[in-house]
């Protein structure tokens, strides 16, 4: 038997042991709480609600102290800053505010619309990062990676239907083709089609999904343009990774086209001739010929017609191009790599493109931002916005992707462009 003294000491030990035990407990308690938190997306107790210079952004930010100089002082500078001038971005405030605007707590205010929609067209503007956006507007880059993907959703259910929607009747088309035809002498015109890749970081877990053929990680944006460099139509989101002629053949407007719900009208004479010809989109060799998509003969072994003809159809092409030139001139984020998530990347896309078309349709573009020709020469002058970097084009498919039909008509075209009837007097020249 145990003496008394002994007895404590097994007693004393018996208490340790127990009282280790409940602590490793309470551990394994305590961890297994805190991965059900994560599960959840619950998120930890913040230590610091806001940083003090963050709350003087009324004295120092760029929205209420530098915006507000640009808007006495100059506002030429205002429209550089934000691409809009000080009307426009007082209407887009007025009518971005339902969807954007959020209620006043006992805890704080709410960011003014007007601040999220700068800090927005900021970041399309100059492609800068959030880190450099939170310093210059004095709002946490955490917030502002909340609100961008708001703003360009609101842009997008606000305008797009106003200045960028694509003509579902034949008398839309024919409109279209009307300004063709006396802008660029290119008949039966619907549009100039053209792809561009745009860059992103590599999405987690996407292997090669988004890694396209030159060499980047990629989104597709798949655009039609009018005649007054304006998108009639654009597609965004296919994985860069995805064949080119694949892109365009899963967009809606192809399915619509192919199965004649897109009131598209019926084949029409061009000018001083009385042959019928479908009415057709222009495209570059990426694309495959049909008799509603044309594009230019090979470069290999071109006669004299075929010269002529893929000059005319060039002329009316180059305007999607142009209108690439311009998005990216404007929105230099598109010169960059851009890091966020493919699902806010195609939106920052999209909101883009309603913006170009918006801006375009309020104020007319000055001579030098795009590809214009000498009055007397018709010799093209390079646009401004050749100087910058561009985006990347499809590539050209290998073998050959035309059907006989369409090479019947490009080879009527070929020489209805040289006679009479449709050949322009400096045509000549511009071969030469």
């Amino acid at each position: 038997m145990l003496n008394s003294e002994e007895a404590n000491l097994e007693q004393r030990r018996c208490l340790y042991v127990a009282a280790g035990a409940l602590i490793v407990y309470q551990q394994e308690r305590d961890l297994e709480e805190r991965r059900e938190e994560e599960k959840k997306g619950k998120r930890k107790r913040r230590t610091l609600w806001v940083r003090d210079w963050l709350s003087r952004r009324h004295i120092h930010g760029h929205f209420d102290h530098l915006l507000a100089e640009l808007h006495r002082e100059d506002q030429k500078s205002y429209k550089n800053f934000l691409r809009i001038t000080p009307d426009l971005f007082e209407e887009m405030v007025g009518k971005l505010t339902p969807h954007l605007e959020k209620k006043t707590t006992f805890m704080r205010e709410p960011l003014e619309v007007g601040l999220k929609l700068a800090v927005t067209l900021r970041f399309l503007a100059t492609g800068n990062s959030y880190a450099t956006l939170q310093y210059s507007f004095r709002v946490e880059k955490s917030t502002i990676s909340r609100f961008i993907p708001e703003v360009c959703n609101a842009l997008i259910e606000v305008y797009k239907k106003e200045v960028l929607s694509c003509p579902k009747t034949e008398d839309g088309w024919k409109d279209v083709a009307k300004k063709f035809s006396s802008r660029w002498n290119y008949h039966n015109c619907l549009g100039a089609v053209d792809g561009k890749h745009v860059a992103i970081r590599k999405p987690p877990k996407s292997g090669s999904l988004y890694f396209n053929y030159k060499g980047f990680h990629s989104i597709v944006l798949m655009a039609v343009a009018d005649a007054e460099y304006k998108f009639l139509y654009v597609d965004v989101g296919a994985e860069g990774g995805s064949s080119d002629g694949g892109t365009w053949k899963n967009c809606n407007l192809y399915d619509a086209i192919e199965g004649e719900r897109a009131g598209v009208p019926p084949p029409e004479p061009m000018p001083n001739d009385d042959m019928p010809i479908p009415f057709q989109f222009v495209a570059d060799d990426a694309f495959a010929m049909k008799p509603w998509l044309m594009k230019p003969f090979s470069h290999r072994s071109q006669v004299h017609e075929e010269i002529i003809f893929s000059y005319r159809l060039s002329r009316a092409r180059r305007v999607v191009e142009n209108s690439f030139g311009i998005l990216a001139h404007r929105f230099r984020c598109f010169l960059t790599t851009l890091p966020q998530k493919p699902q806010t990347t195609n939106l920052i896309i999209m909101s883009a493109c309603v913006l170009h078309n918006l801006i375009l349709t309020r104020y007319p573009l000055e001579s030098g931002d795009v590809d214009h020709e000498d009055p007397s020469t018709h010799a093209m002058i390079p646009g401004a916005w050749r100087d910058d970097p561009v985006f990347q084009g499809l590539r050209a498919p290998t073998g050959n992707t035309s059907i006989k039909g369409a090479k019947s008509q490009r080879a009527y075209l070929s020489h209805y462009y040289t006679s009479r009837a449709g050949a322009v007097s400096w045509q000549e020249k511009m071969i030469t």
